[in-house]
């Protein structure tokens, strides 16, 4: 307590955390509100007086008292919840209303201050009796002085973190507040920083890792580390759980314990040094977790070391802000809320993180998952809880990659978002629990769990909001996920879904491409790329450079994968599958795409073909048995009328009719057949890639259309060139070019050419093309400028013929009906779908945990069984 009992009229300096809750107590007529007005903002200052004026209209009206109150903290709170210093204007010399305060406070982890005005009572009575809008009866300021005495001895235990008391008129005149940062608060330093993990005693690891990140070790007389200085003036700034387990703990604290001193470090505290610190201070502590050897080791050490040691640990900030507060630095994580706060609540979090209250199968604490719902702005670096390898979740890092077990030591380079590690040396402590797992996504340190999936989820994307997967879709993509689906460690995409154009106002015409270019018009879309559609099917192939680069990255060796819209493998021949993406694999390498992209491994979007490679059964089943019954049946139909019209009866309507019929009975055979052609091996298998969708560290699918198909036409000739040359001398080329025509839809000669193009690929025959904005990922533009919502990442318009596949022999006979198909659902599930997908591959891209991309490419799976249409 600042108590100064002389009454000196010496200026008192009074510190005031720049974040907390400042309670000013005295008397009525103490001069309170003059204090406040003169060393605070007016903002600041919330009055009990103001307040009985916002509920009374009379700020004098003591009825309204309680009312008023409950006014008053209700703004106290919501600034305290915003990190705004607050200061509350009222007598407080009632212990009650002084427990209520502290208890908001506490709340919202910010520290109580107590600013006490003692004044005289003769005083405050006389300046009551001048102020002409207030009268007090007698007695009320003689029992608020003696109750402000009997107060003053105990506001320390009542939860005050500082008190200032001002004793007489002087003192309160003399005062000067002096705002003081919190201890947390670096922001004003930027960095670059290195962030270490948990080093648990491995000294040698922890040289090889500054050493790796740059940094030029000094050393004492005696050969030990004692500081380490960064040529570029990088800060390491460590985690806590420096101590126990590993082989040189007092080495560990030598090196850091200079490094901090000499300004070349930042150090936060772990649990492991709350620990020893205390048991070091004489304190009764359970010697367990690697406590013993740090113990040991330390009896080894001069009695003016361990001091340095005890007086480091209690000096341990439980976090810090850096970079303006852009970066978080603690031991076991701290959501946005506790950010920058002061308590210790906030300090136990930061050490020890949260638990769900259940143990795991090895009896250690079950944490709660608090990254997992982190949406904040700051980047968290944190440790505590060992993982097999570090990745970023929802901008939150774990560094404790388990040196001491025999992991690795791990540093995340800021603002770079680069890891670096060493190996550890060897296992220096058994783990109780393995630090890696068989189960998908453990080697993350987070394994998939039906929980992440179950149920109705809410996905967050950041192009599109949060999107919604009902619990029923949710269940059927389960199954299929459980049953059918590829390795999920494989499966990182799925494509979405594509609505068609608007329905065309041409006669005769269920889609036209002057529907697409128009519709793109209206959003605002100049440039577009229209791309011939393929006569395949969907697949999504994951090709490796080499078996090692997909073990390290995916965690199953081999070279890759390819699969359909809905995770399944697309052939079920593994020589097949190895011998299409040994192609890819030798045309990606020929055209140096892994060298330039930087990437051991490609994922890429396209169509493989024919048709009936995939779709054999839905052709038997369902195309061929419909060709084939109207090919039995409408001749003798047109045989039977031709005879009745041979006796004389009138049906020649009848007779036309039944002839359209089987013309177009004729052309829907023709039309899938096209589809349709015999392979044997790879021979006959035709592969047209369209779009380059990730490499290591980069989500290529936001790039522009016109670089993707420059990447793939590269390829496409790579794989030309490699059917003339090598071991596929001879061969057909496998992989084929994707037609395109550019459009702007400000010139009408531009429309006009691309239409042009799409009647003549669809009267030779061919599907169609897809219509995309050139600069693929698009936004409509609201009033002044502002983004809108997304636009539509491509439109298919289908050709006539093909068409006839889709809804039957005879859908010309029906246009009118058709053209008033509902696509307001599919457009939305289009653009649903593409954000998640896209949000799958920017997880991907960050190098996010198997769980995370899982996410996305789970709820597109659990989107597709939404009831719409399926010929749209």
């Amino acid at each position: 307590m600042t108590n100064d009992e002389t009454g000196s009229t010496t200026p008192r300096r009074l510190p005031v955390t720049d974040v907390s809750l400042v309670v000013l107590i005295g008397t009525s007529g103490a001069g309170k509100s003059s204090f406040a007005r003169r060393h605070f903002l007016p903002t600041q200052v919330v009055s009990s007086d103001f307040c009985r004026g916002l509920v009374a209209d009379d700020e004098n009206d003591q009825s309204a008292s309680a009312e008023a109150f409950d006014v008053l903290h209700y703004i106290v709170g919501k600034r305290l919840a915003a990190g705004r210093l607050t200061v509350v204007d009222a007598t407080n010399v009632q212990p009650e209303t002084r427990r209520q305060l502290i208890r908001i406070a506490r709340e919202h982890d910010v520290l109580p201050i107590a600013i006490v005005l003692d004044v005289p009572p003769g005083v405050c009575a006389e300046r009551n009796r001048s102020r002409p809008d207030r009268q007090l009866p007698a007695h009320v300021v003689p029992r608020q002085h003696r109750e402000l005495r009997r107060s003053l001895r105990g506001l320390e235990r009542e939860g005050f973190r500082k008190v200032h008391v001002l004793r007489g008129e002087a003192e309160v005149a003399a005062a000067e507040i002096e705002l003081e940062k919190r201890y947390n608060d670096l922001r004003h330093l930027t960095g670059p920083f290195d962030v270490v993990g948990d080093i648990h005693g491995c000294r040698s690891e922890l040289e090889t890792l500054l050493t790796r990140l740059g940094y030029t070790l000094a050393r004492d007389a005696e050969g030990r580390p004692v500081d380490a200085v960064h040529p570029a003036g990088r800060t390491a700034v460590f985690v806590g759980d420096l101590v126990d387990r590993g082989p040189d703990t007092p080495g560990v604290l030598r090196l850091v314990m200079g490094m901090v001193a000499a300004g070349h470090a930042i150090c936060v505290p772990g649990n492991h040094e709350n620990k020893l610190g205390r048991a070091m201070d004489g304190k009764k502590v359970t010697v367990a977790y690697g406590l013993q050897e740090s113990l040991d080791q330390l009896a080894g050490e001069s009695e003016e070391f361990k001091a340095e040691v005890r007086a480091f640990m209690r000096g341990l900030v439980s976090h810090y802000m850096l970079d303006g507060g852009a970066l978080v630095v603690c031991h076991a994580g701290l959501p946005e809320k506790y950010h920058g706060r002061n308590s210790g609540r906030v300090r136990s979090h930061a050490l020890y993180g949260e638990t769900t209250g259940e143990t795991d199968e090895y009896g250690l604490p079950v944490r709660y998952p608090w990254a997992e719902e982190y949406r904040g702005r700051a980047l968290v670096v944190y440790g505590h809880t060992p993982v097999p390898s570090a990745s970023f979740v929802n901008n939150t890092i774990c560094l404790d990659t388990g040196c001491v077990f025999g992991g690795s030591l791990t540093a995340l380079r800021y603002p770079e978002r680069e890891l670096v590690s060493v190996e550890a040396e060897r296992e220096w402590y058994a783990p109780v629990r393995p630090l890696l797992t068989d189960a998908p996504g453990a080697r993350e340190g987070r394994p998939l769990d039906l929980a992440d999936v179950a149920g109705r989820r809410i996905v967050e994307t950041g192009l599109h909001g949060r999107v919604a997967v009902r619990e029923e879709n949710a269940a059927a993509a389960l199954e299929v996920m459980s049953r059918f689906a590829l390795d999920p460690r494989l499966l990182t995409y799925l494509p979405p879904t594509m609505a068609p154009s608007p329905t065309s106002r041409r006669e005769g015409y269920l889609e036209h491409p002057e529907e697409a270019f128009f519709a793109y018009r209206a959003d605002g879309v100049r440039h577009l790329v229209c791309e011939e559609k393929h006569m395949g099917s969907r697949a999504v192939l994951l090709v490796a450079r080499d078996d090692e680069a997909l073990e390290q990255r995916f965690g199953v060796a081999g070279p890759g994968a390819i699969w359909t819209r809905t995770g399944r493998a697309f052939l079920n021949d593994g020589e097949l599958t190895a011998a299409v993406l040994g192609r890819v694999r030798e045309a990606a390498e020929r055209a140096g795409l892994f060298e330039e992209l930087d990437s051991g491994w490609l994922l890429l979007d396209a169509e493989l073909m024919p048709w009936s490679l995939k779709a054999v059964e839905l052709l038997r089943r369902q195309y061929a048995a419909v060709g084939a019954a109207a090919g039995a049946a409408l001749p003798e139909v047109l045989s039977a009328l031709e005879r009745a019209a041979g006796r004389g009866l009138d049906l020649a309507e009848l007779t036309e009719r039944q002839r359209r019929r089987a013309a177009d009975a004729s052309a829907f055979t023709e039309a899938y057949r096209r589809y349709c052609w015999p392979t044997e091996g790879l021979s006959g298998i035709r592969l047209a890639p369209f779009q380059l969708l990730a490499a290591e560290g980069a989500n290529l699918a936001v790039r522009p259309h016109d670089e993707h198909l420059a990447w793939i036409d590269r390829l496409v000739d790579a794989d030309a060139g490699n059917a003339d040359a090598g071991d596929t001398a001879g061969k057909e080329p496998m992989l084929h070019r994707t037609g395109r025509v550019l459009v702007d839809t400000e010139d009408e000669a531009s429309m006009a050419a691309a239409t042009a193009w799409w009647e003549e690929l669809t009267g030779a025959g061919g599907e169609g093309m897809v219509v995309k904005p050139l600069a693929s990922v698009v936004r409509t533009v609201r009033g002044e400028g502002r983004p809108g919502g997304l636009v539509q990442p491509g439109v298919k318009v289908r050709g006539r013929e093909y068409l006839r596949i889709i809804y039957g022999p005879d859908y010309t006979e029906h246009l009118d009906r058709l053209s008033q198909r509902s696509l307001g659902h599919k457009r939305s599930l289009a653009l649903r779908e593409y954000a998640l997908g896209l949000e799958a591959l920017d997880r991907l891209a960050a190098g996010e945990p198997l769980w995370r991309v899982h996410e996305p490419v789970f709820a597109v799976l659990a989107l597709e069984s939404e009831p719409v249409d399926p010929r749209l």
